[in-house]
């Protein structure tokens, strides 16, 4: 049998952090003077890195706003983590069928717009971190939808397009994946609804984390 490859997403599709996204976000429009944006759009833009992130959120602010947005998030997470007051559970099911994939002999990884502390730092608090074999952040990479991330988690596995599927909530990863050939599951419990996974390409969208695991039989 082939290796197969799976390529996560983390907030939205493994971990809910988008209470501690938006708080942060708030912070970093408080640091640069501006009022805080409706969160219905931040959960909007979750995947994107974050300067991307902030350019839809403000795209009328000046470049030095903006600028000063990203640290202001940036020093809210951190402080966030710091005083343990960051907010990043895992889904229902997840670390059971991070589990069970590997028992099967399913590679792992993930490709994210947080940062690499940031996703290592999630990953090590949930006990999860030692189950992947590549991880892919913002920090090495263009945004998404560039397929960047995902090409690079290929190549550390050494498996091909037709081996591997990309499972993300939003259309970014659904995107990132179309980019590559890659198949894409979508997953219903994240930040864009399913019928906007389906219409970017998505060949299924799984209603919880029990039915993902059979999608990938």
């Amino acid at each position: 049998m082939s290796i197969r490859l799976a390529v996560f997403d983390c907030d939205g599709t493994l971990v809910d952090g988008q209470a501690s996204i938006c708080e942060a976000m708030d912070c970093g429009f408080a640091s640069a003077g501006l009022p805080p944006p409706d969160h219905h759009l931040v959960r909007r833009i979750v995947g994107l890195s974050l300067p991307q992130a902030v350019r839809v959120l403000a795209p009328d602010a000046c470049a030095s706003d903006q600028v000063q947005i990203v640290e202001g998030y940036k020093q809210a997470f951190r402080d966030s983590r710091t005083e343990g007051r960051l907010e990043e559970p895992l889904f229902a099911g997840i670390a059971e069928l991070i589990v069970d994939l590997r028992e099967r002999g399913w590679l792992l990884a993930v490709a994210t717009g947080k940062s690499d502390r940031g996703l290592q730092s999630c990953l090590a608090a949930h006990g999860i971190i030692d189950h992947f074999i590549s991880l892919q952040t913002a920090d090495r990479h263009p945004s998404k939808p560039n397929p960047a991330m995902l090409e690079a988690a290929m190549a550390d596995a050494s498996v091909r397009p037709q081996d591997t599927v990309m499972i993300g909530d939003t259309s970014f990863d659904i995107d990132m994946a179309q980019a590559v050939r890659v198949r894409a599951i979508g997953v219903d419990w994240g930040y864009h609804t399913s019928a906007e996974l389906t219409a970017a390409g998505a060949q299924a969208v799984a209603i919880s984390a029990q039915n993902l695991g059979e999608l990938l039989r």
